[in-house]
C-alpha cells in the first residue's frame, strides 16, 4: 500500500472514532486518552497527530488501526465515570502473552470502571472564578470543556470589578480569541440583560464586586462552590478567608500560598490535602515545573542539591515600556529586554516535597516571548548514571508512571518555545538539551507557563471536588 492510501485510510478510521469519543464522555463521563493526551474533542488530523507523537515518545509504531478495537470494546461495557488510556490498554495488551482477545484483556484491565465496581455519577460540583485574567479564562476555557455529562465541575460564575463601557461583550470576546491560545473552541454568547456569558451551553453569571465579603453566591443558585482566586490579590490565610461566604465551601489559590496555606503541586503532594481544609495554592508555575521532576529524579537517584534557573516568559506583572514599577528591574519595557528578576519556586520545593532534605536554589530571568518558560535544573545526584539512562528513565517516567500528566519527553532535534504552546503538562523535558556526567545532570524542561499550568489548576480542583476520577490501566508505581 503506498503512503497515501494508507493516509487516506487511517482518516477513515480516525473519523469512526470520533463518535465513540464524544458518546462516552458525554454520556458516561469516561475520558478517552491516548498516552495521557485526551482524545476528546479532537480532529481526524489531531487524533492522527497524537497517535504518531505516542510513536515518536515510546519509540514503537502506534496506529489507530491497533486502537480501534480497544475503543469499540469499551462501548460494549457498562462504564463509570473514568479515564482510559487506549494507548496503554494497546501497549499492555502487546506484553502480554495469555492469549486473550482484545475484548476479554480490555474488560480485564478496564474492571475497575464497570459494574459494581463503578463509580456513580456525582451531583455537578459549582466553580467560581475570582478574576478574569490570563489564567481565569484559561480556567473557564478548560472547565468549558471538561463539562461532559455535566455532572462533573460546572462553571457557575466570575467575579470581577465593573469597567466602563461594554465590559460584559469586551470580557465574552477576550474569552473568545486569544493571542496566544487561539480561538474558543465552540460557541459563546452575551446575555446583557441577566449578566451572563453563555458558552457551550454553560450560563455563567458575571458578577460585579471589587469586595469579597459583599457576595452572596446563593442569590445566583450557587452552593458548595471551589472559588478559584485567579488575581493573587490575597496569599494568606486571612485575606483568602474572606472568600468563604454564603455558597462557596473551599477557595483554591493560582498563586504561592503564604504562612500556613498548603501549597499543592498535583501529581506530587495532592493526596496530602486534609477533607476540610478550605484554603489552599496551587503554588506557582514554575514549582509546578519542577517538582514532578525532582520528584523523579530523587526517588530514583537521590538528589544532594540543586540549581534552577527559569528564563521566563514576560507577564501582566512588567511593563510594556519603560514606567515607575514597585520591583526592581520590572519597570522595564518587557518586550524589549531580558530582566533578571527572582523566583520564589525553589523556596517553594519544601512545601511541596518536605522529604527532600536537598538545598534547592533559584533565580529566574524574564525574556521577550509572550509564553512559554524553560527551567534548567542543574542537579548532584545521590549516585554516579549516564545520560543513556537518564532519558530511558524520565521517557517512562512520561509514559507509564503516576507523574505521566505532569511530565511530558520530547526528543525533537529543534524543538523551540512556541511548539510548547497548549501544552497541558506542568513540564516538557527536552531531551537532546539533557547533560549527565557522572553524579550530575542538568534537565531543561519547558512548560507552558499559562496552559499548562491551568490543568494544574483544573487537576486540583478536581481533586478536591471528588471528580478527579481513575485512569485506566492503573499507571505503575
Amino acid at each position: 500500500m503506498d503512503s497515501f492510501t494508507n493516509w487516506k485510510n487511517r482518516e477513515e478510521i480516525a473519523e469512526s472514532m470520533i463518535p465513540i469519543i464524544g458518546k462516552l464522555h458525554r454520556e458516561r463521563d469516561v475520558t478517552i486518552l491516548l498516552h495521557s493526551r485526551s482524545l476528546v474533542n479532537k480532529s481526524v488530523v489531531s487524533i492522527l497527530k497524537t497517535h504518531r507523537f505516542a510513536r515518536q515518545i515510546a519509540g514503537e509504531e502506534l496506529s489507530v488501526t491497533e486502537t480501534l478495537p480497544f475503543l469499540r470494546a469499551l462501548t460494549t461495557l457498562d462504564l463509570g465515570p473514568s479515564q482510559i488510556d487506549i494507548g496503554m490498554l494497546a501497549a499492555t495488551y502487546r506484553a502480554d502473552d495469555r492469549g486473550l482477545s482484545v475484548d476479554e484483556f480490555t474488560a480485564e484491565a478496564v474492571a475497575g470502571a464497570t459494574g459494581d465496581n463503578k463509580i456513580k455519577c456525582r451531583e455537578p460540583r459549582d466553580v467560581v472564578l475570582y478574576g478574569f485574567g490570563r489564567i481565569g479564562r484559561l480556567l473557564a476555557r478548560l472547565l468549558i470543556e471538561k463539562t461532559g455529562s455535566g455532572n462533573g465541575l460546572r462553571l457557575r460564575a466570575i467575579v470581577v470589578r465593573k469597567a466602563a463601557g461594554q465590559d460584559l461583550v469586551k470580557r465574552a470576546s477576550l474569552l473568545r480569541r486569544d493571542s496566544i491560545h487561539g480561538q474558543f473552541q465552540g460557541t459563546i454568547t452575551v446575555d446583557e440583560a441577566n449578566n451572563k456569558i453563555i458558552a457551550n451551553g454553560n450560563e455563567i453569571q458575571v458578577i460585579y464586586s471589587d469586595d469579597p465579603t459583599a457576595v452572596d453566591y446563593t442569590a445566583y443558585g450557587i452552593k458548595n462552590a471551589i472559588l478559584i482566586d485567579n488575581t493573587g490579590r490575597w496569599r494568606d490565610r486571612e485575606g483568602l478567608s474572606k472568600h468563604l461566604r454564603p455558597g462557596v465551601d473551599k477557595v483554591v489559590l493560582t498563586a504561592p500560598g503564604k504562612g500556613d496555606v498548603p501549597n499543592i503541586v498535583h501529581g506530587v503532594n495532592h493526596e496530602t490535602i486534609k477533607p476540610d481544609e478550605r484554603i489552599l495554592s496551587c503554588a506557582s508555575c514554575t514549582t509546578n515545573a519542577i517538582v514532578p521532576p525532582l520528584k523523579a529524579m530523587a526517588d530514583e537517584y537521590g538528589v544532594l542539591r540543586g540549581h534552577v534557573e527559569t528564563v521566563h516568559s514576560f507577564t501582566n506583572d512588567q511593563n510594556l515600556l519603560d514606567n515607575y514599577h514597585r520591583s526592581d528591574r520590572r519597570g522595564r519595557s518587557a518586550p524589549l529586554n531580558m530582566v533578571i528578576t527572582e523566583t520564589g519556586a525553589a523556596s517553594a520545593v519544601a512545601k511541596a516535597l518536605p522529604g527532600l532534605d536537598a538545598k534547592i536554589t533559584g533565580s529566574s530571568i524574564r525574556v521577550p516571548v509572550p509564553d512559554v518558560s524553560i527551567a534548567i535544573l542543574n542537579l548532584q545526584l545521590a549516585r554516579e548514571t549516564t545520560r543513556e539512562e537518564v532519558l530511558d528513565y524520565l521517557r517512562n517516567v512520561s509514559l507509564t508512571s503516576p507523574l505521566k500528566r505532569q511530565i511530558d519527553f520530547i526528543s525533537a532535534p529543534d524543538a523551540v518555545s512556541s511548539d510548547f504552546i497548549g501544552s497541558r503538562n506542568a513540564s516538557i523535558v527536552d531531551a537532546g538539551a539533557t547533560k549527565v556526567e557522572g553524579d550530575n545532570a542538568i534537565l531543561y524542561l519547558w512548560y507552558d507557563n499559562e496552559f499548562g499550568y491551568s490543568c494544574q489548576v483544573v487537576r486540583v480542583v478536581q481533586h478536591v471536588s471528588g471528580v478527579e476520577y481513575p485512569t485506566y490501566p492503573a499507571p505503575a508505581v
